[in-house]
């Protein structure tokens, strides 16, 4: 390919990219949040609740349902100036909406009555990830404390129109039963009945529908799979950045490794920059060789320099994802097995969605690149040049604090 040539297909490539970017959202994870309830029985007959709520949703949930304006204003000004004393002040001055609001939307039940509740001391204001957290502690009298005991939760539902896809993790140390479980908008109940295979389903299922939902994950598996030259180099590139992500999400979920978000997420975008950027730069440098995909230079694995120059890239990212993972799954309480077992099938589900993907796209691409070589080219090529675009964009909105 001239160098004429070659500066055409960039500058097309580019012009598509930034036509993509015209279409995608700033926000790669959307508005949504997650709510921690740690759940155990201090007495018979008595089960206590500590939850964790997003400050600035609850303020303007309980307002909006409530009809408490005062709680919008003064809730919101504490948040704006960030005070934690002024925010807690400002819960504190409107109890009984804040409670009104909780209580009509969380709830703990047994033998299929509902146990009374009644909030423990005030509200206090945590730290997640950078985003303040309000604490409510409630204790419920259950009628019966025969048999198993049921939690509903529906706060922040899709219904009130601020987030969408409110996830509820619950920690509980009940009837006997220890664990961890997940709930949301189609699952709203979690039992201490549930067999183990509900419980797998359910981080299971939280693990698939957090990489499907995440678009930033999604963007840097399309630069993983259109960079890659043949089925192996795909394969090791996805088992090197499933291994890197592994291991910081246990450590950070398990709350022996802190990373602020306002950190993780612009290295996240950049990483989806760098890696489908990288592919461009091949594109530019070899031309039509570019197309080539079969890998066999006589090294390790049969990967060149470059090809493990890349890996490693791509594992050093792969940490940092996977303390965006973490994050998603909101555990950061001590080290059990219990908690490993949710954290492994978590990651199962994340897995299971990005091997998907690969099977689905890669064959059709691997295809195109054997039958029509230079199409192959053009294909990947515009899409390493959307996903560079769209996370360099992304990279700045999240650096200057915009999204």
């Amino acid at each position: 390919m001239s160098r004429a040539a070659r500066r055409s297909v960039l500058v097309c490539l580019a012009l598509l990219g930034l036509a993509a970017l015209g279409s995608a959202p700033a926000a790669a994870h959307g508005f949504s949040t997650s709510v921690f309830v740690d759940v155990t029985s201090p007495h018979r007959g008595q089960v206590r609740t500590e939850l964790g709520l997003e400050y600035d949703l609850l303020v303007v949930s309980a307002a909006d349902a409530e009809h408490d304006d005062a709680l919008f204003q003064d809730g919101t000004a504490a948040f704006d100036d960030g005070d934690v004393g002024e925010e807690a002040a400002a819960l504190a001055g409107h109890a009984d909406a804040v409670l009104a609001y909780v209580t009509e939307r969380f709830s703990v039940s047994s033998a299929d009555q509902t146990c009374a509740p009644a909030q423990v001391g005030g509200v206090t204001i945590t730290q997640r990830e950078g985003v303040p957290y309000a604490v409510l502690v409630l204790d419920h009298q259950c009628a019966t404390s025969d048999g198993a005991h049921e939690v509903t939760a529906t706060l922040f539902g899709d219904d009130e129109g601020y987030v969408r896809d409110a996830k509820t993790i619950v920690t509980y140390d009940l009837d006997g039963q220890h664990g961890s479980a997940a709930v949301d908008g189609a699952r709203p109940t979690f039992s201490t009945e549930q067999t183990t295979g509900e419980r797998f389903w359910e981080f299971f299922h939280l693990g698939a529908e957090h990489l499907l939902t995440g678009l930033d994950h999604i963007v840097f598996l399309l630069a993983l799979i259109a960079g890659s030259r043949g089925l192996r180099e795909v394969v090791l590139a996805a088992t090197t950045f499933t291994l890197a992500h592994s291991i910081t999400f246990i450590l950070a979920a398990t709350g022996l490794v802190t990373v602020p978000a306002r950190v993780v997420e612009p290295i996240i975008a950049l990483s989806i920059a760098v890696v489908a950027g990288w592919y461009l730069y091949r594109i530019w440098k070899h031309g039509d060789r570019a197309a080539e995909i079969d890998t066999a230079h006589g090294g390790p694995l049969g990967l060149d320099r470059a090809g493990w120059l890349r890996l490693g890239v791509v594992f050093c990212f792969g940490l940092v994802h996977g303390l965006g993972f973490a994050s998603a799954l909101g555990i950061d309480e001590a080290w059990s097995w219990t908690l490993l077992w949710s954290l492994l099938v978590f990651n199962v589900g994340i897995e299971a969605v990005q091997l998907s993907l690969i099977l689905l796209l890669f064959p059709a691409l691997t295809m195109t690149r054997y039958r029509v070589p230079r199409v192959g080219l053009w294909i990947t090529g515009l899409v390493a040049a959307g996903v560079t675009v769209l996370g360099l964009v992304w990279f700045t909105e999240r650096l200057l604090g915009l999204s």
